[in-house]
């Protein structure tokens, strides 16, 4: 079967995925940032992760110059914030609280609608067809008590644990 781009998004679209907001500070001080479920974790040994950044992206000017970004990953809280992010919104901060990084250029951290966040600094880009990737070195992080944002087949969604015994486990297997 032929894997065109339909059946690639349906591949994809089949299973949950966090849902992150991606943010950059460009050389003038505006902040850009996206929404994006394409972040990757690549090493814990030397802490780094991996995003997917489409060359139409109005934040990726700010990545490449800056050299950094934070990987915002969302609360249940945030997916209005998801929604904006994902829009052409010229002025996509305007009703989003944010502090800057300290590690990574000025990057926004949306401390209010995170589960947690990641402050990076670049270390590689690879252009890959239509996107860049970026492996990062993680250089800040922070976690808070909330449940995850999820996003599957068009639809958000949240985390809600089942707590099977080790005997119903035995039984399912």
């Amino acid at each position: 079967m032929d894997v065109g781009s339909a059946r690639f998004s349906e591949l994809f679209g089949s299973f949950p995925t966090p849902i992150a907001i991606v943010t950059a500070m460009d050389g003038e001080g505006q902040p850009f940032g996206f929404t994006s479920n394409a972040v990757c974790a690549v090493s814990a040994a030397d802490p780094s992760l991996l995003i997917s950044v489409g060359k139409g992206s109005r934040t990726l000017p700010a990545i490449m110059s800056s050299q950094a970004f934070a990987v915002n990953f969302l609360a249940t809280s945030g997916q209005v914030a998801s929604q904006v992010f994902a829009s052409k919104a010229t002025d996509k901060f305007a009703n989003t609280q944010w502090r800057p990084s300290a590690v990574a250029q000025g990057a926004p951290l949306l401390v209010d609608i995170a589960l947690s966040y990641a402050e990076c600094k670049v270390e590689n880009a690879i252009e890959v067809g239509d996107h860049w990737l970026f492996i990062a070195r993680v250089e800040g992080t922070a976690v808070f008590p909330r449940e995850p944002l999820l996003y599957r087949r068009g639809d958000y969604g949240f985390w809600s644990p089942q707590n099977i015994d080790a005997a119903e486990l035995s039984a399912v297997r």
